[in-house]
């Protein structure tokens, strides 16, 4: 029986979990390096590879002490990531400059060309990553760093995805025709697909920008799923860490992607992992094109499925924000919204305060609230901000079950649905779906199952689920909710489309304050009748357990 680790690079923080195939969790740790960003260009987030190596080596060590371990039994490591975070470098794979982060946007004028390319050209590329290339992606980011950096582009060897240049580094992988790149970050972000040959054609690519001609042949290694080994940790980063030299690791992946796998994700689930923004993961059994979504790609959650990735920009960052503006926290102004009903605030807020992921696949977009009046608090508008991110999933679910992608179990994953029950309870009512939460932590979770297949101790992702994924609490919908949500949600569509593109369709947007008034009043009134002054068993969060 295997002791493994489970590694996750999140945005801010390396978190290592240690398990013990019959004993389960024995121990994790977590280490934090720098977030760059630019008080002069606030599209700019990078992160130093160092720094994240350096949090990584120190988080071992503790993670290890905490579980009453030698390192040496570490029978096997795997390792996910943010994405697309991804850095340019060059001889023996030596960094060029920083990672440029998920949440850096500063490619979005690339972004729109490639989109415009690839419809001009009827590149299929295009349509099965939703019909809009993203800022957030890797072709975008390095044509950016390729304009931006000349007196560097002579140096460049290649361009790698975080996860992927973690697993080399922890190989010891100099050649850039070693490295192994995992599809669920190649697949989803940088249009790959053995559909048309893997990636994008040299003249598509060149069509752009003559900066990237012969770039795609530079784009080399081993691309493959993660039930395939990325290589063997290097003596030198096992001394570093303190484990066994020669240990598997694992093709990696991105941090959602396997977190949906230790949230117990099974054929027809969505997972919702919410954190600092929401990425949606859902799996089918066949390729169908879902326009907006950030890509249908086989392999890239199980190996044996296809993975569908959507999501939001900004979830919890947004709540930061409201409560930093207040001067306050996230969950002191929760704590005055316990026994709010669906629509009480008589606002309506639109979420894109850092540009929309998914349907439209739009960086320029900004934060919209409507229905302000004098007496609004900070409290409403966090409270108006979690709905707006509930209604802005069930648009999201409504373009994917429209185009063929059902489904049957929406699970909350994540860090923030764990410590905010009112949060699920309006995820139910305004998707009408009952909305599971594993009942405990399932962050770096499948990593460990993965780092668990590696080592041979398990016949499939199935039965390591089985074994390790935690049970759900379960929150149903509340009929008179969810019936004002049916209200809510026509207005949020409207405005939604409607000032979600330069050329969107006239709609009417008359009826969007009458309507929240309405409902406003509504609910204003039940309190009244019922004298609510805490807590009724009626509003209560109502989960159970399975």
């Amino acid at each position: 029986m295997s002791i493994v680790a489970g590694v996750d690079f999140g945005t801010l923080s390396v978190r290592i979990s240690i398990f013990d195939k019959e004993r389960g969790k024995l121990g994790m740790a977590s280490a934090e390096y720098h977030l760059h960003r630019s008080a002069t260009d606030p599209n700019l987030a990078t992160q130093s590879h160092d720094d994240q190596m350096n949090a990584l080596t120190k988080a071992m060590h503790e993670a290890v002490q905490v579980s009453g371990i030698k390192g040496s039994e570490i029978r096997a490591v795997a390792l996910d990531t943010t994405g697309s975070s991804i850095v340019m470098v060059g001889e023996n794979l030596v960094p060029l400059g920083e990672y440029y982060l998920w949440a850096d946007h500063r490619a979005a004028r690339e972004a729109e060309e490639i989109t415009a390319a690839a419809h001009a050209q009827s590149f299929e590329g295009i349509e099965w990553c939703g019909g809009v290339y993203s800022s957030e992606w890797g072709w975008s980011k390095l044509l950016h760093w390729l304009r931006n950096n000349p007196s560097l582009r002579a140096k460049f060897v290649t361009a790698v995805e975080h996860c992927d240049m973690v697993a080399a580094t922890l190989c010891g992988v100099t050649d850039p025709n070693e490295i192994a790149r995992s599809i669920c970050a190649m697949g989803h972000k940088w249009m790959w697909n053995p559909k048309w040959g893997g990636l994008p054609p040299e003249e598509f690519l060149v069509s752009i920008d003559p900066l990237l001609a012969g770039v795609r042949d530079k784009i080399v290694g081993k691309y493959q799923t993660s039930d395939l080994l990325a290589g063997h940790l290097s003596e030198d980063w096992a001394a570093k860490l303190g484990l066994e030299a020669g240990i598997p690791i694992p093709t990696g992946a991105f941090d959602a992607h396997w977190d949906a796998i230790g949230a117990n994700i099974r054929l027809g689930d969505v997972v919702n992992v919410i954190g600092t923004s929401t990425c949606i993961i859902g799996m089918s059994d066949q390729q169908t094109l879902v326009p907006g979504v950030c890509g249908v790609v086989p392999g890239s959650v199980d190996p044996a499925k296809v993975g569908i990735e959507a999501g939001m920009s900004a979830v919890g960052d947004i709540f930061a924000a409201i409560a930093r503006r207040a001067n306050s926290t996230v969950a002191e102004l929760s704590k005055a919204t316990e026994n709010y009903l669906a629509g009480q605030t008589g606002l309506l807020r639109l979420t894109w305060d850092n540009g929309d992921r998914t349907v439209l696949v739009n960086p320029e977009l900004g934060g919209v609230t409507f229905g302000w009046n004098l007496y609004h608090t900070a409290a409403d508008e966090l409270f108006a901000a979690v709905e707006g991110t509930a209604l802005h999933t069930r648009v999201i679910f409504e373009r994917m079950e429209e185009n063929g992608a059902p489904i049957n179990r929406v699970i909350n994953g994540g860090g923030i649905p764990k410590r905010n029950a009112k949060l699920n309870q309006i995820y139910a009512n305004a998707l009408n779906k009952p909305v599971l939460v594993p009942d405990g932590d399932v962050t770096s979770l499948g990593s460990v199952i993965f780092a668990f297949l590696a080592a041979g101790d398990f016949p499939s992702i199935e039965a390591a689920q089985d074994t390790l994924c935690p049970p759900f609490k379960v929150f149903h919908p509340q009929p008179e909710e969810v019936a004002r949500y049916d209200r809510l949600y026509p207005l949020f569509r409207s405005a939604y489309f409607a000032l979600g593109s330069s050329e969107a369709s006239a709609v009417p947007l008359g009826q969007i304050l009458p309507g929240l008034r309405a409902i406003r009043k509504e609910c204003l009134d039940l309190h009244e009748t019922a004298e609510i002054v805490g807590p009724s068993a009626e509003n209560e969060p109502e989960q159970e357990s399975a």
